[in-house]
């Protein structure tokens, strides 16, 4: 996305995906297409942006930027900056300079700046690594929890029959033992079966989404107390697929219940714009524009996911 200083508008542009930890090529390839695509689009030279910020999936840490500098670098801009996608997330999700981001998609990821500047992020590395959940481990849930319903040590789930059909199979046995024989990659697609069964009053399902919500709650309490941000007003960017698609009030209030208690003056927000919006804030602020409603009301007008 580029835009000038009031934050019009000029191009936006879209290639494949740019996590280097995919592939390092074709990451570079991706990056580098969207932004000369979106130059041309807007009839612009590297020369004439003054500040490029990239938020990209993947810079984690010292040893993915080793990677990503040199790529940005190619580029040519004046000045740039590469962060993690979950803070421009955070970004494009409050009109406030600090606060904290819970990111629940594919992943999940929790990341925080302070009033002070001082940046502090809590997972995005795996459930080895502490996390639980996304769309990938929903997925499996959903799927063990056919499993475990049919071997009789739960009781019986809706998640049943919606699993069944989703992965076209006529019973769990079948399911269970074409699965062990092929080796089945348990595909993320089963994630929203587990909000369609929760709807549907699924006690097994709603737990499920109990863990979610907590352990989302929990990553954005760890944050908060890292940052010492227990008596500052700030937003809870909520980000990601399952946090701003999926039936929030199976979500929301378990992760509003572990903020609360150590940070009354939090709020959540769900995030409502493209998360590259955070980039061109990220960018104004860095060359020393101030944000004005005006701003944020040009750049919603076209941004809304």
């Amino acid at each position: 996305m580029i835009t000038d200083e009031a934050g019009r508008v000029l191009a936006i542009a879209k290639a494949g995906p740019g996590n280097h930890q995919i592939r390092v090529d074709m990451a570079r390839s991706n990056i580098h297409s969207a932004v000369h695509e979106a130059l041309r689009s807007a009839a612009l030279q590297v020369k004439d942006i003054a500040v490029a910020w990239f938020g990209l999936a993947g810079a984690d840490r010292e040893a993915d930027y080793r990677i990503l500098r040199p790529i940005v670098a190619e580029l040519g801009f004046a000045q740039s900056e590469i962060v993690c996608d979950t803070m421009i997330a955070l970004r494009a999700g409050t009109t406030r300079p600090y606060g904290v981001v819970s990111i629940c998609g594919t992943g999940t990821n929790c990341a925080g700046v302070n009033p002070h500047g001082e940046v502090y992020q809590c997972g995005g590395f795996g459930y080895a690594y502490g996390d639980f959940g996304g769309g990938s481990e929903l997925a499996v849930e959903a799927f063990r929890s056919v499993i475990r319903a049919w071997e009789g040590r739960t009781a019986p789930t809706l998640l049943t029959d919606l699993v069944l059909a989703k992965l076209q199979y006529d019973s769990v046995a079948q399911l269970f033992h074409h699965s062990l024989d092929t080796q089945l990659r348990i595909p993320p697609d089963l994630a929203p079966l587990v909000f369609t069964a929760a709807s549907g009053g699924d006690a097994i399902a709603r737990q499920i989404l109990k863990k979610q919500g907590e352990e989302l709650g929990i990553s954005a309490k760890a944050v908060i107390q890292k940052l010492e941000m227990q008596h500052e007003v700030f937003d809870l960017v909520l980000a990601g697929s399952v946090l701003t698609k999926g039936a929030s009030s199976f979500l929301h209030p378990y992760i509003a219940e572990q903020v609360a208690g150590v940070a009354p003056g939090c709020q959540l927000r769900i995030l409502d714009v493209d998360p590259v919006v955070g980039a061109v804030f990220l960018a104004m602020e860095k060359d020393g524009i101030s944000l004005t409603d005006a701003i944020y009301a040009n750049i919603a007008q076209v941004s809304h996911v």
